[in-house]
């Protein structure tokens, strides 16, 4: 009994990889242009102009940020599958927007349209629906790896795919992958069974100024923000500093998630089993801090670039599958959704961020500028996730050490 009590039901793991998969299709489909646009847009119209190229990148995530919430409420209202569908939909025509244009400006209205298509929180409220309170952590932790699965599945396709059926190419498979997200969410994902829902106490501003949420919260912004940045400049110097034209950069990524994949892994194991997430969670952001700063020095060589992207590739993911299992664990029962809407609408902004200031930097002041920021950027993540003391704790560490529970001065609105 113990050990089904400690274990997800069949439904319950359906409609956990059902719902990671619908998110990960999705994001492949963001994901696939970030390794080549910055090197195909100077063919296009407006393609010269870094800060348009940067725009373009990051329209999703504005777009995105503003209708987050708005669609995470309508899903209460009027159901989570209507509004995914929708948004899928939604996704898939901004897609065949992009493929057909001409220029940047039509690629960036592509990809605004795209963003229109906010279905995150949707998706993890469905989670949350699906799942009892006690296989809650496992689930999102499945969606978080499923969005960094899509992130690293991206960097291997797409130069491959580039070569083969072009930008207009990349931009059509990603509507394709969207219709195909469509049919896991009506044919895949079993109905929610009802739940009681506990009375709202919780307030928006309770959640917007949680010391706990807001540190989450400001993670998800830098680590997106960055990773937009980071490949505004790295395509390029893989070409320029290791000397792989763009044909070449899929087997380079290839291995470099092969091995992020397989050093990601064993902390967050063990960081789960022995209550050490705080510890795990902080050395993967000071991870990501010493890989900036290191290449700020611009280094040149095919085999440091690798191994630095390899480093950076690990935090990434380790952060990626981390941060919606531990705001989902830290919010409030009464207000898990909204708070959810509120990291995923981070989560675009920074999406969004990344792209226009990294352009514009870059336009300015060179790609050393640009890492330059992103690392101060993520000097202040680093300074929040260190003064963070409320940290969830995994069942099973406090099994392991009683100790570990979570302390009375532990409560909500303490850091």
């Amino acid at each position: 009994m113990t050990r089904n009590a400690d274990s997800m039901t069949r439904l319950e793991l359906q409609a956990s990889l059902a719902l990671a998969a619908i998110l990960a299709l999705r994001m492949l489909g963001l994901f696939l242009i970030l390794p080549v646009f910055a090197l195909e847009a100077p063919r296009l119209p407006g393609g010269d102009n870094a800060t348009l190229v940067g725009l373009a990148l990051g329209a999703y995530g504005l777009v995105q940020a503003l209708l987050q919430l708005p669609l995470g409420l309508a899903s209460d209202r009027i159901g989570r599958k209507p509004v995914i569908v929708a948004g899928l939909l939604m996704f898939a025509t901004g897609s065949l927007v992009a493929a057909i244009a001409q220029d940047v400006v039509g690629v960036l209205i592509g990809r605004a349209i795209q963003g229109a298509g906010a279905i995150s929180a949707a998706v993890t409220a469905l989670v949350a629906d699906s799942t009892r309170e006690s296989q809650r952590t496992k689930a999102m932790a499945l969606v978080g790896i499923s969005i960094g699965l899509g992130f690293a599945v991206s960097l291997v396709a797409a130069p491959w795919m580039h070569a083969r059926i072009g930008l207009d190419g990349l931009f059509e498979f990603t509507g394709v992958l969207a219709i195909a997200a469509v049919a896991v969410t009506l044919w895949a994902v079993p109905p929610a069974a009802p739940v009681p829902k506990p009375r709202r106490t919780t307030r928006l501003t309770d959640l917007l100024f949680d010391p706990a949420l807001w540190r989450l919260n400001l993670g998800v912004f830098v680590l997106h923000a960055v990773q937009i940045a980071f490949f505004i400049v790295m395509p390029g110097w893989l070409v320029e500093r290791a000397g792989v034209p763009l044909s070449g950069h899929g087997p380079l990524y290839l291995i470099a998630v092969a091995v992020s994949i397989a050093l990601m892994v064993g902390p967050l194991g063990w960081g789960e089993r022995r209550g050490q997430m705080r510890l795990v969670f902080a050395s993967a952001v000071g991870l990501l801090l010493a890989v900036l700063l290191i290449l700020m020095a611009e280094p040149h060589g095919l085999v440091p670039l690798l191994g630095l992207m390899a480093l950076y590739l690990t935090a990434f993911n380790v952060l990626e599958a981390s941060l919606p299992s531990l705001v989902s664990r830290i919010a409030p029962a009464d207000a898990r959704g909204a708070a959810l809407g509120i990291y995923n609408t981070v989560q675009s902004i920074g999406l969004f961020s990344g792209g226009a200031l990294g352009g514009w930097v870059l336009s300015r002041y060179g790609a050393q500028a640009v890492l330059g920021v992103c690392a101060a950027l993520v000097m202040v993540w680093l300074a929040a996730a260190l003064s963070q003391w409320r940290w969830p704790v995994s069942r099973q560490a406090a099994v392991l050490s009683p100790a570990a529970v979570p302390a009375p001065q532990d409560a909500p609105g303490r850091g």
